[in-house]
């Protein structure tokens, strides 16, 4: 229930080390209105039905003024919902979106992983696991390259260079303009090396060639000196829930070795995708 949240955490405290260092086990500081929030959505989620607002506030411990704003907060952003009727409250569906893709997320890194190893196995080179959280592309997993001149490092999330990674690219291109439209209006296209694409109208017709290819292509827009080939997953349905890639040196982007990273990556999406209920596309091969 709501006030178990509130309860205080009682252990032995220990130091870890380092200028930023915490003592575990004490509390860090809240935002007391975010606590207030997650009380009124955990008793939602507790109630076997809807609850009027008095109710709420009962419940929370707080007035009903305060209490009716948390919920216009919660209800304009789809955490809660109110019936036109009795005015009472209830969960909204945002909170199954939330479920769903934390879900759908864990079970993509769990089923991927094989397919992952797979493919820096028959590639040799890095190979990168990612989707798109809202607007931030999130990468999940990855594994280096087997070889001794590799790509450097990276452990970002490239949360707002959808627009410049293979990865990011492979999962916009089948995505309804407006939602694409939404993605670069959150982040901009940020721009990473002199070969980043700068413009929508370029962006666009990337996407194009990607959705004609069935693969997408970073070429040194995200780091200089590096080549990406990315490919969407898709599930049962047909919609991208997420992209495989794999990143390698300018020195070997090219040649027999290209077309197999190619080959490679689209064959490992469709290999994940088949786990999903996605019947596997007729590869090009391009």
């Amino acid at each position: 229930m709501a006030n178990s949240a509130k309860a205080a955490v009682e252990s032995q405290s220990v130091k870890v080390g380092g200028p930023d260092a915490v003592e575990l086990g004490k509390m860090p500081r809240t935002i007391q209105s975010v606590e207030r929030a997650l009380d009124i959505l955990e008793i939602l989620a507790d109630a076997n039905g809807e609850l009027a607002l008095n109710e709420l506030a009962a419940g929370a411990q707080l007035n009903a003024s305060t209490c009716h704003h948390l919920l216009a907060t919660l209800v304009k952003r789809g955490y809660a919902g109110q019936t036109s009727r009795t005015r009472s409250y209830f969960l909204g569906p945002r909170i199954t979106d939330l479920s769903d893709s934390r879900l759908k997320q864990f079970n993509l890194s769990e089923i991927a992983a094989p397919e992952l190893r797979r493919l820096n196995e028959a590639t040799l080179e890095s190979v990168h696991l990612a989707v798109l959280q809202g607007t931030s592309l999130v990468t999940l997993a990855k594994l280096d390259s087997k070889l001794p001149i590799r790509v450097g490092s990276d452990d970002g999330m490239k949360a707002d260079a959808a627009h410049a990674t293979a990865t990011g690219k492979a999962i916009l291109a089948w995505l309804p303009e407006p939602e694409i439209a939404r993605v670069i209006a959150h982040g901009g296209l940020k721009h990473y090396t002199d070969k980043t694409i700068s413009t929508i109208s370029e962006l666009m017709e990337d996407l194009r060639l990607v959705r004609r290819n069935g693969y997408s292509l970073d070429n040194e827009e995200f780091q200089s000196g590096v080549v990406c080939v990315g490919a969407a997953i898709r599930d049962h349905a047909g919609a991208v829930i997420g992209s495989v890639s794999g990143s390698m040196p300018r020195m070997r982007a090219d040649g027999d070795h290209m077309a197999k990273v190619k080959r490679s990556v689209q064959d490992c999406a469709a290999r994940i995708s088949s786990r999903f209920g996605s019947p596997e596309p007729e590869q090009t091969h391009t």
